[in-house]
């Protein structure tokens, strides 16, 4: 893990299941956590406010991100101020944008003026970052979250546009950039080169850390070795 404990750009853990939470939580290298209502509703949670409540009484030593889930900007706005009224490490994630496609610019400066630590989460253009940084305070601590995982599923390589991006949020210094949604363990090292400084990463990516610097020619023979391991459990003959 030392290769990662040296790394300027910081890997949150992203996942709603509890223990998964707390195991990322105890780790050294795991220096934040978010979720999102699609991961809170894949493991199961039906009392949003309860489990929210319980995750911070336990992790109140790295930033928590949590989603607002109303579709109405006021409504987003009163879920916003109770979200953040939990804590002081609670960071209050607003989507770009309403299902109406309504930018939630506005939202974002009354929210910032008023101290809320903001977490501008499903961003994918350059547009829409400059105008979220446009809006937010350059003092109160904020993140912009780019989906770079989800550009690269179109085809398009995302670094560039975050290249771009680590520029355009340094007109708010206390504003941090995220990688979202990244697809695959080479995504925390390109983030950390072009210097971007928070990397969301799952359960699923983060057990490849195991992986890193491992011998290639070792991993070529382990690959080889399950190959004919598989084949012999499934009994195939010619």
């Amino acid at each position: 893990m030392e290769k990662i404990n040296n790394l300027n750009v910081k890997i949150f853990a992203d996942g709603a299941d509890r223990s998964d939470m707390l195991e990322m939580h105890s780790k050294s290298y795991i220096k934040g956590l978010t979720t999102n209502p699609t991961l809170m509703k894949k493991a199961g949670i039906s009392d949003y406010k309860a489990f929210c409540k319980d995750i911070i009484t336990i992790i109140h030593d790295k930033p928590l991100s949590f989603e607002v889930f109303s579709d109405d900007f006021a409504e987003m706005e009163r879920q916003a101020m109770e979200i953040a009224s939990w804590g002081e490490n609670v960071y209050v994630k607003i989507p770009i944008t309403n299902t109406k496609k309504e930018g939630c610019y506005s939202l974002v400066k009354k929210l910032a003026s008023e101290k809320i630590k903001l977490n501008v989460t499903a961003i994918m253009t350059l547009d829409q970052v400059n105008k979220v940084v446009e809006n937010l305070q350059p003092s109160v601590p904020s993140y912009v979250s780019v989906f770079a995982g989800r550009i690269a599923d179109t085809g398009v390589d995302p670094v560039p546009l975050m290249q771009k991006a680590v520029d355009i949020i340094k007109a708010s210094p206390a504003c941090e950039l995220i990688w979202a949604s990244p697809r695959e363990l080479l995504n925390i090292f390109q983030a950390n080169e072009i210097g971007c400084q928070v990397i969301t990463v799952t359960k699923d990516i983060l057990k490849k850390l195991t992986l890193v610097d491992y011998d290639l020619d070792e991993y070529s023979l382990d690959t080889v070795k399950m190959f004919h391991s598989d084949a012999l459990a499934a009994g195939f003959k010619l």
